[in-house]
């Protein structure tokens, strides 16, 4: 069986939010864009939110943020990539 390195499951984990921030586009932007409402909405930004939450926490270890820093950060990161509520 083969080893998968950290750096490459930090790596799966950021492409997402990278293209989403290279757009920057928030996933509440997104949403709009796709003129989602309703349940596909919300579906949309449950996912978004949990996306953006995996790539935050990855992006905190290859930084080497621990402890209360990396709640912090965490809870930052995944603010700023869901956007403002509307």
């Amino acid at each position: 069986m083969r080893a998968i390195s950290l750096g490459s499951i930090v790596m799966a984990a950021l492409i997402p939010l990278a293209s989403m921030a290279a757009d920057g586009a928030s996933c509440t932007a997104s949403a709009t864009d796709k003129k989602l409402a309703g349940a596909a909405k919300n579906s949309f930004m449950k996912k978004c939110e949990k996306d953006a939450a995996a790539t935050c926490e990855a992006a905190a270890v290859e930084k080497k943020i621990f402890g209360a820093a990396k709640n912090s950060f965490t809870k930052k990161c995944v603010k700023d990539a869901v956007g403002a509520a509307g």
